[in-house]
């Protein structure tokens, strides 16, 4: 698990780089901006976010991995 905090960081970096990338090199950047928000509202719904997941398998920034119940299937692990 991660602090939302540092979620909450890397998706309003990742916003105002694809921005900016979409302003000065390619107007095709701001679809980038429409992906991470897009992720944003759904993880609101489900609790399932791709990056939490990412930085929980590397140990990233102090983030852990979420414990899995032994029922539970993940695939790509």
């Amino acid at each position: 698990m991660c602090n939302d905090n540092i979620i909450r960081r890397f998706a309003g970096t990742f916003i105002l780089i694809s921005l900016a990338l979409g302003w000065w090199v390619n107007p095709a950047w701001f679809l980038f901006t429409a992906f991470v928000g897009v992720n944003l509202f759904q993880s609101s719904f489900t609790g399932f976010c791709p990056l939490e997941r990412m930085l929980g398998r590397t140990g990233a920034f102090g983030c852990a991995p979420r414990n899995v119940t032994p029922d539970a299937q993940e695939p790509f692990l």
